[in-house]
């Protein structure tokens, strides 16, 4: 069974497309209640799911389940008409990654496969999140709330949820699944969304994937830390998502360009 969380747009609006968001290490669906909402507003149907198990033993069947558990969230999502697309898939560190893992995949479901995907403070393969970062069990849990974010409202959110589990950065995420992005056959649009002050992220890594991509933008929040869909800047991070949504629509054509500008 697949559990989740809806947000549905104003009433008697047209649906615009379906997002599923796909929490992170340690994150709960309450986590990402404000983003959720945020989305929904702007008349997307949004569902987020739980954080995804990956076994470092057998990434493989971690991976095949939560495809499958996330085909049954997509069709979870239709109505009379069925399920609405575009689907993008908004997957929050290693949800990005278990995202990004599937992208080249052959044996993912039909229902699985988007139209799009956000890829949210993607973990680094050689960053140090795995041994020197202050979120491992040696730190404390405001070490941990320091890497991931600096909005008071946000560290409240996980401080107060009894399901958040700390320590949680300090999970190696496997190998296989970090690297499935650079040798997948990536064939949608991709939208890298990372804060400048993650220290999780391997930055560098993150500019050569987007120049390798066919369809990519890797687009840096300034001052946001490891959560940067739900830092301080949260509000210009879901207004960059809902921007990639409206092109995505638009066949990847900007709705809107600056032709001048004082800054």
């Amino acid at each position: 069974m697949t559990y989740h969380s809806d947000y549905f747009g104003p009433e008697g609006l047209r649906v615009r497309g379906t997002v599923i968001v796909v929490p992170g290490r340690g994150e709960t669906r309450a986590t990402y209640v404000r983003f959720g909402k945020r989305l929904a507003a702007d008349a997307y149907r949004v569902r987020v799911i739980d954080a995804p198990f990956l076994e470092q033993a057998d990434p493989e069947a971690s991976l095949a389940a939560f495809a499958s558990g996330l085909a049954e969230a997509v069709e979870g999502t239709a109505g009379e008409d069925g399920v609405v697309r575009p689907v993008i898939l908004v997957g929050a560190d290693s949800g990005a990654a278990a995202v990004a893992a599937l992208l080249g995949r052959q044996d993912v479901p039909t229902a699985a496969r988007p139209e799009a995907v956000v890829l949210a403070g993607l973990p680094g393969r050689t960053a140090d999140s795995t041994s020197t970062s202050p979120s491992t069990s040696a730190g404390t849990w405001d070490d941990e709330l320091d890497v991931r974010t600096s909005c008071p409202a946000h560290r409240g959110t996980l401080t107060q949820d009894p399901e958040v589990r700390r320590g949680a950065l300090a999970d190696a995420v496997p190998e296989s699944v970090l690297a499935a992005l650079d040798e997948g056959a990536v064939d949608v649009p991709v939208l890298l969304l990372v804060g400048d002050a993650d220290p999780l992220a391997d930055h560098e890594a993150l500019e050569r994937t987007a120049k390798s991509l066919p369809s990519a933008r890797l687009s840096v929040v300034h001052g946001a830390h490891h959560d940067v869909l739900n830092d301080l800047q949260h509000r210009s991070a879901a207004a960059e998502v809902v921007t990639f949504l409206e092109t995505v629509r638009n066949e990847l054509r900007p709705l809107v360009s600056v032709r001048s500008s004082a800054w």
